[in-house]
C-alpha cells in the first residue's frame, strides 16, 4: 500500500504548486539546471529558444523552456544546503508524487540535475577562468545524515581517511562523501573541463578558514585539505552545495551533478570579479550536452 502524505507534510498551495518553489508538477522538466542566484535563472534562459513559464518565490525564481528542442527548468536555490534541502526534495515530490492523491507515483521519474556555480579553488594549478567538475563532493553540513541510506550513497572508507588526516573534530557533524551521477560526469564532463573534490562547506567565514573578528576552532585546516590525497583524488575546491545535491539525488534516485566556475584561488592569490562572459560560456556548454 503507497504511503499518503499528509497536509503537515507535503504541503501544497492552493494553486495546486508545490510550498516553496511555487511549480505545479507539470511545470518541470526532466532536465533541471540549479543556480545559486536568482539572477543568473535570466542568464540561462536568456538562451532558451521557448519559454514556458516564469515563477518566483522568495529566493527561488525558475524558468522552464526549450534549448534546441530539449525541455529544461532552470532554478534558484540560494546559498547553502539547508535550501538544497527544500530544493531537492521538492522537485523530487513534483516528479513522483501524484499530488490529488497524495501518495507516491507506482513508475518513479528520474531528473538529471546540474548545478552550475561559483568555486574557490584549494590547488595553486587551478587557473582561475577553468570549469572544475565535482567528481565527488564532502559535505561537512551533515544534511546526509538526517537520511536514512546515508551509508549507502556515501564513501564510507573516503570518509575515514579524510577524518583522520584533517584531525577532523567531534563536535562538527560527520562528513558525507557523494560520488557524482557517472552518465552525467561522462557527458559533460568533456576534455574542457577539469575534475576534482569539492569540500562542501557550510558557511563561507569560518568553515571555510576565512577569519575576521572570531577565532577558529581548528587553524591549519585549510592546509590539511591541501595535502589530503585519497587513492588518485585530491581536493580542489570549497563551495556550498554539491555534496548535498549529489547525495539527496543519490538517494532519490535522480542523476546529479555539479560544474563550477573557479573565480578565486585560495593559495596563488588571485581572483576574478569580472566573470559574466565566462559563466556565459559554461552555461551554453552545459545546457549543450545536458
Amino acid at each position: 500500500m503507497s504511503l499518503h502524505f499528509l497536509e503537515s507534510e507535503l504541503i501544497i498551495n492552493e494553486d495546486g504548486s508545490i510550498f516553496h518553489l511555487r511549480l505545479k508538477p507539470e511545470q518541470l522538466a526532466d532536465r533541471v539546471v540549479l543556480v545559486g542566484d536568482p539572477d543568473r535563472v535570466s542568464l540561462v534562459a536568456s538562451k532558451f529558444d521557448i519559454v514556458e513559464c516564469r515563477v518566483r518565490n522568495r529566493e527561488f525564481h525558475s524558468v522552464t523552456g526549450s534549448y534546441y528542442g530539449k525541455r529544461m527548468t532552470v532554478l534558484s536555490t540560494g546559498i547553502g544546503t539547508d535550501n538544497i534541502d527544500i530544493v531537492m526534495n521538492e522537485l523530487d515530490a513534483l516528479a513522483n508524487i501524484d499530488f490529488e492523491k497524495r501518495t507516491e507515483k507506482a513508475e518513479k521519474k528520474s531528473l538529471s540535475i546540474v548545478r552550475i556555480g561559483t568555486t574557490g579553488g584549494l590547488q595553486e594549478d587551478l587557473p582561475v577562468g577553468s570549469f572544475l567538475i565535482s567528481e565527488k563532493s564532502i559535505g561537512l553540513d551533515g544534511l546526509l545524515n538526517f537520511y536514512a541510506g546515508r551509508d549507502k550513497v556515501s564513501d564510507l572508507k573516503f570518509e575515514e581517511a579524510f577524518c583522520n588526516h584533517t584531525a577532523y573534530l567531534k563536535q562538527w557533524a560527520r562528513p558525507y562523501v557523494v560520488s557524482a551521477n557517472p552518465e552525467l560526469l561522462a557527458r559533460i564532463g568533456q576534455k574542457d573541463m577539469l575534475r576534482g573534490v569539492t569540500v562542501t562547506a557550510n558557511g563561507f567565514y569560518g568553515p571555510q578558514e576565512r577569519q575576521l573578528r572570531l577565532k577558529l576552532a581548528l587553524p591549519g585546516f585549510n592546509e590539511s585539505l591541501r595535502s589530503f590525497r585519497y587513492d588518485s583524488y585530491r581536493i580542489t575546491n570549497y563551495e556550498m552545495e554539491s555534496a548535498g545535491v549529489a547525495g539527496l539525488a543519490a538517494l532519490m534516485g535522480h542523476k546529479a551533478m555539479t560544474v563550477c566556475l573557479v573565480i578565486v584561488n585560495r593559495f596563488a592569490s588571485d581572483a576574478k570579479t569580472n566573470y559574466k562572459d565566462r559563466m556565459s560560456e559554461l552555461i551554453t556548454l552545459v545546457l549543450d550536452r545536458l
